[in-house]
């Protein structure tokens, strides 16, 4: 099964294929057509078609990880909260056509205004954080919006989720000093568990690789080797 598409459309195949019944369910092959191609890109999927589709076709099927919300909502790449989410969410499609993932990157510089953090509690095998967050990745894989590397050591078929907090607490300056200094920085939380719980006091909304999904409690966990997917040789998120 080849999906030619960005991240929302490899992630609804990969629902739909995990979904099936059976025991001859199809590996799934990768195009990248969409704006961002987050999830293609980190996995080492070339941009050029002609050896996309050789590899959609005649690569081996490996075993990776999928991620499920609330029981129900599936995702392959990440789930992202706070300030990031309302950028994807809210990027015109114009933009986006024009410019690729450079789009999400001006749009949250001319909306930085609205800046302003969540408040929640985060769970997970022997983590727990509470406080104000600015953004949340979630991430089997390890980029979303265009290219930031919000969890930077995932990979897709450990068996883990890798967090990443960027905290709220100084706002703007702390944002800022999150993403061009990461090593040794008080202003990020991480931690690594097969699921994390997050509750929070108002609705807050997550992107799950362009599925916006809102609510006051996200049960988000690990489904190991779900989905088999045809992939590079030596593709850098495979252990």
């Amino acid at each position: 099964m080849i999906a030619g598409g960005g991240d929302g459309t490899i992630n609804e195949v990969s629902t739909a294929l995990i979904q099936s019944q059976g025991d001859n369910i199809p590996a799934l092959g990768i195009l990248p057509l969409g704006t961002a191609n987050d999830f293609a890109t980190s996995v080492g999927i070339p941009d050029d078609l002609d050896k996309a589709l050789k590899l959609a076709i005649a690569a081996n099927a490996t075993a990776i990880d999928m991620v499920q919300v609330n029981d129900k909502t599936c995702f392959i790449n990440m789930a992202t909260g706070g300030f990031g989410t309302r950028i994807t969410t809210e990027t015109p499609e114009k933009l986006k056509a024009a410019l690729g993932g450079v789009s999400y990157f001006i749009h949250g510089l001319m909306r930085m205004d609205t800046l302003k953090p969540d408040v929640c509690d985060i769970r997970g095998e022997d983590f727990h954080w509470q406080g104000k967050a600015l953004v949340i990745g979630i991430g089997n894989g390890r980029q979303a919006g265009g290219g930031q590397q919000l969890c930077p050591t995932a990979l897709i078929n450990d068996g883990l989720l890798q967090l990443r907090i960027f905290t709220g607490e100084e706002l703007l300056p702390g944002l800022l000093s999150a993403l061009t200094q990461s090593e040794n920085n008080p202003n990020i939380i991480e931690g690594a568990s097969s699921w994390f719980d997050i509750r929070a006091p108002h609705e807050i909304t997550f992107n799950l690789d362009g599925e916006p999904l809102s609510g006051q409690e996200f049960h988000i966990e690990i489904l190991p080797e779900a989905l088999r997917c045809r992939l590079p040789p030596g593709c850098p998120l495979l252990r």
